[in-house]
Order: structure tokens, then sequence, then C-alpha cells
């Protein structure tokens, strides 16, 4: 894997504005749905089956996670947990470099080796943290 920093190239899709805008969106679409008391959604896995999903408490996470309770965030999903952690980094990354028009980190050249152990790794969080939600939430 190589990590570079480069200029955006013209025509080239700007990642960091796309991405800061999305996330922008879901955030004041979550908070929309929250002031105005929407029902939030079921699980239809844990309907059918009784046990949680992979996703189970992410939504409580999320609120937990934008009032400022770390813990609680991660005690509900760890797994949402780092991921907002995770989306908090790259929009204060994508906001910076968006204001200072400054080169933008890009990375490439992963070799097969690479791709095998960022699939693994995504595999043994989701799998994880589905054990860990099976456990520490007993029904």
């Amino acid at each position: 894997m190589k990590a570079y920093r480069r200029p955006l190239a013209p025509r080239e899709i700007d990642h960091e504005l796309l991405w800061l805008v999305v996330s922008g969106a879901t955030f004041a679409g979550l908070a929309f749905w929250l002031a105005a008391r929407l029902p939030t959604p079921q699980c239809a896995f844990r309907s059918l089956t009784g046990l949680p999903c992979v996703t189970c408490g992410a939504t409580r996470a999320a609120i937990q996670f934008f009032h400022g309770h770390f813990a609680a965030s991660f005690l509900f999903n760890p797994l949402a947990f780092l991921t907002l952690c995770s989306l908090l980094a790259f929009d204060l990354y994508a906001l910076t470099v968006l204001i200072a028009r400054a080169p933008r980190v890009r990375l490439g050249n992963f070799s097969r080796a690479e791709k095998r152990l960022a699939r693994s790794v995504a595999i043994i969080l989701l799998a994880g943290n589905w054990i860990y939600l099976l456990t520490a939430h007993p029904f």
C-alpha cells in the first residue's frame, strides 16, 4: 500500500467534499427525524429471530454519541461507535483540506495480501461486534 498527497486533478471526483456533504446531510436527517419524534425503525432480523443483528443498537449508539455520552454509545454498539469516530475524523480532515485547498491524501497500490488482510479485519470486526451484541444484551 502506498499513501501519497497530491492536488485534486481536473475533473476528478472531490471525495472529501462529496463524503462531507453526505455525512452532513445524514446527520441533519437524523437530527430532523429525532426532533420530529418520528418512530425509529424496528430491526426485521430481531423481529423474526429474537436475536440482535450486527447493527442492532447503532441508532441508540449514534444518539448517545451526538449527545457526548461516548461510553454509553460504545456499550450500545462498539462497531457503530468506532465508525462514528472514524467518520468524525474524516470529516475534520475533509473540512481542513477543503478550507486550506491542500493536497489530498490518497491510498493506492494495494497488494493482494493487503486486500485479503482488509477483508479479514472487516469480517473479524463484524463477527466480534455481533458476538458482543449477543452476549452483552441478554434477551
